[in-house]
C-alpha cells in the first residue's frame, strides 16, 4: 500500500494534535508513518483505523535513535513526501529560574531531534515530487508570554531552523514550513472546562479545533507555497499581547 501512496512520517503522531494529523493525512490518500516513543498501544490502534499506516518507535532524546529510524525508513518509502515534527513536551518552568532537567528535555524533543531529522530526510527521502518538511511551532513565536520558559525557548529554536534548512539544506523542489498553532487542546494541569474558557482568548473568541491544524499540515504537505513561510492556525491569537499563557490568564479571570 505504502507504493501506491505518497507517505508522510508524524512524530507524535499517536496522540493529541499527532493523531489528528495522522488522521488527516489518511483521509488525503497518504500512507503515515505513525511515531511514538512510549504510546505503542495508542499507534497500533490508530494504525489499524487509517487506510494506509505503520508505527515506529523512537525516544527523541537519542540521536542514535533518531537517526536510526530515518535510515530505516528511507529504503523502505519510495515516495517519502512529507515529514511533520509534531512531537513536543510542554512542561512549567519559571522565567525567573531555569529548570535545568526541564530546558534539556524541551530542547532535545521540541527543537534538536527535529531538526536532526529534517537534516537526514532531506538527505536521504526518495521521491519525485520534492520532499516537505512541517515544523510545528506555536503563536507563542509572535504572542511570547513568561511562563512555560524552557518549552517557549525550544520552539523559539525550532523555528530558527525553518529557514536555516529552506536555504541550505533543501533541493528546489523541497519545502521548510511553520506550522503554529494555538490553544488547540486541554494541556499541562487543565480541565476541559477550564480549556473552554482559556482557548477562546483570541480575536475571533472562538476555539480553535486539531482538525483545522491538521488540514493545514496537509494543505502545506502539497507544497503550493514557498519554502520558508510559516503558518498560524490560532483564531488570532498570535495577533494579541498575553501577559500569561491563557491557562494561567483564564484561572485569574474565573477567581
Amino acid at each position: 500500500m505504502s507504493e501506491e501512496r505518497p507517505s508522510v512520517l508524524v512524530t507524535g503522531g499517536a496522540q493529541r494534535l499527532g493523531a489528528a494529523i495522522s488522521k488527516a493525512f489518511s483521509e488525503a490518500g497518504w500512507h503515515v508513518v505513525i511515531h511514538y516513543k512510549s504510546s505503542g498501544e495508542e499507534a497500533e490502534a490508530l494504525a489499524a483505523k487509517l487506510h494506509s499506516a505503520e508505527t515506529v518507535q523512537a525516544d527523541l532524546c537519542d540521536l542514535d535513535a533518531v537517526t536510526a529510524m530515518v535510515e530505516t525508513l528511507v529504503p523502505r518509502l519510495s515516495d517519502w513526501r512529507a515529514l511533520v515534527n509534531c512531537a513536543s513536551v510542554f512542561k512549567p518552568d519559571d522565567v525567573t529560574g531555569l529548570d535545568a532537567a526541564t530546558n534539556r528535555q524541551a530542547m532535545e524533543v521540541n527543537a534538536r531531534a527535529p531538526a536532526v531529522l529534517a537534516q537526514r530526510y532531506l538527505a536521504q527521502a526518495r521521491t519525485a515530487s520534492g520532499r516537505h518538511v512541517i515544523q510545528v511551532t506555536d503563536q507563542k513565536l509572535a504572542n511570547p508570554n513568561p511562563d512555560f520558559f524552557s518549552y517557549t525557548m525550544s520552539k523559539h529554536a525550532l523555528d530558527a531552523t525553518i529557514a536555516m534548512l529552506s536555504m541550505g539544506a533543501a533541493r528546489e523542489d523541497d519545502r521548510v514550513y511553520g506550522l503554529a498553532p494555538g490553544a488547540i487542546l486541554a494541556s499541562h494541569d487543565q480541565s476541559e472546562e477550564e480549556a473552554e474558557i482559556s482557548h477562546r482568548m483570541n480575536l475571533l473568541g472562538r476555539r480553535t479545533s486539531a482538525s483545522e491544524v491538521a488540514d493545514a499540515a496537509v494543505f502545506l504537505a502539497s507544497g503550493n507555497l514557498a519554502s520558508g513561510q510559516t503558518l498560524y492556525i490560532d483564531s488570532g491569537q498570535h495577533l494579541l499581547r498575553q501577559e500569561r499563557d491563557v491557562i494561567y490568564l483564564a484561572r485569574e479571570a474565573t477567581a
